[in-house]
């Protein structure tokens, strides 16, 4: 459902973006012209073959100025539906399939979209409080809250898995990668840090499984039953720690946001996390 949604409201952009009839001449003509108004902005202007980010802002990219001082905080939502392009589509749609699939077959569809959401609007708050010089789009925050789930329910549910510390030892692998090429310039690696975040505080809260026995228990009578929790304590400690830093985390973080802060106030070196400068590029004013 996701990923048509993004889809469809991807070509809803580029025809919004109306490329022949309102692209300037400076970077060349249009790509893909026989598409006609959903062609794409010259390369030059968008590597990605997507829309203008003029058109990207107007239909809701992540933008700090417009979410803080013209009071558009429905942008903190909005923007995990665009894409910059469609290899940037392509990019995140085929890592939900892969990583939304697998966990909706687990744990249900209701679940699954409520940490994808939920790991999309953290990762916009963190984005926010950190980059504030330029718009920003795209559902990698909450495909990253996705991983980070997995994370949490592999830590949670540890005693009813095998294999579980090669599983959780490929899971840091992968998020280490794509977190190492988010210091890339033009990738915004806070909402990616955000969403992981969240959705590693969410899959303690929501993929919590029934302790290794307890489902068989139910049909051995009362007696069997009464002996044994659903869940281990530290299930339910895990979840109370959870819930309570995602609380705390969101309230601080709109706070911080609605009152104009920069993050970047308070950490002198956090930029770093998200774009490291080299000979071969720089990464611009934050």
């Amino acid at each position: 459902m996701f990923i048509l949604a993004s889809v469809v409201l991807f070509v809803a952009v580029m025809y919004v973006n109306d490329c022949p009839e309102k692209s300037l001449r400076t970077y060349g003509g249009c790509v893909a012209k026989f598409l006609g108004r959903i062609s794409f902005q010259p390369l030059k202007e968008n590597p990605l073959f997507g829309p203008s980010s003029s058109t990207l802002d107007r239909m809701g990219a992540l933008d700090w100025n417009k979410i803080v001082h013209q009071k558009q905080g429905w942008r903190l939502i909005t923007c995990m539906w665009l894409h910059a392009g469609v290899i940037h589509l392509l990019a995140n749609m085929l890592c939900l399939a892969f990583v939304g699939i697998c966990l909706e077959q687990q744990f249900g569809f209701v679940r699954v979209a409520t940490i994808y959401l939920l790991s999309g609007f953290g990762g916009s708050i963190l984005s926010s409080l950190f980059i504030q010089s330029r718009i920003s789009v795209g559902a990698s925050g909450a495909l990253f809250g996705l991983v980070g789930a997995m994370v949490s329910e592999l830590i949670t549910n540890w005693t009813i898995y095998t294999n579980k510390a090669a599983a959780l030892f490929m899971l840091i692998i992968i998020i280490a990668l794509n977190l190492g090429l988010g210091v890339l310039p033009h990738v915004d690696n806070f909402a990616h840090i955000g969403g992981l975040l969240t959705g590693f505080l969410l899959g303690f809260i929501l993929l919590v499984r029934p302790q290794f026995g307890w489902v068989d228990r139910q049909y051995l009578g009362a007696e069997a039953h009464a002996k044994k929790s659903k869940h281990k304590a530290y299930q339910y400690l895990l979840w109370l720690l959870a819930l309570v830093l995602l609380i705390i985390g969101f309230i601080i973080g709109l706070v911080m946001l609605f009152k104009g802060e920069s993050a970047n106030d308070h950490c002198s070196w956090c930029h770093y996390l998200s774009c490291v400068p080299t000979s071969k590029w720089h990464c611009g004013n934050r």
